[in-house]
């Protein structure tokens, strides 16, 4: 049974940052390129960064330079630092493992809120 556990938002000022958490189980997580992806309101779900079993990353323009993916094989877990936060990064995270099309291969998890407000 897979399980994808997002940890970690909350409510930030702008130029603030967050660091969120997932902690994957179910499937052979090393195998994998696990991505971060994003659902503002009305808005449709985008991946926003994405990395590769051996570390190799690549992410979203708008989110280039200021996020930044790492993971750990070992846990299970992959993360997503976040850095000068501004309120259109508000939105709900989740983390899967990024198909062949770019969408997540798994069923979704319940995801972590991050809003950006004064």
């Amino acid at each position: 049974q897979v399980q994808l556990v997002e940890s970690g938002g909350g409510l930030v000022q702008p130029g603030g940052s967050l660091r969120l958490s997932c902690a994957a189980s179910g499937f052979i997580f090393s195998n994998y390129y696990m991505g971060w992806y994003r659902q503002a309101p009305g808005k449709q779900r985008e991946l926003v960064a994405r990395i590769s079993s051996g570390g190799s990353t690549n992410y979203a323009d708008s989110v280039k330079g200021r996020f930044t993916i790492s993971r750990d094989n070992a846990k299970n877990t992959v993360y997503l630092q976040m850095n000068s936060l501004r309120p259109e990064d508000t939105a709900v995270y989740y983390c899967n493992p990024v198909s062949f099309t770019g969408g997540g291969l798994y069923s979704w998890g319940q995801g972590t809120q991050v809003t950006v407000s004064s």
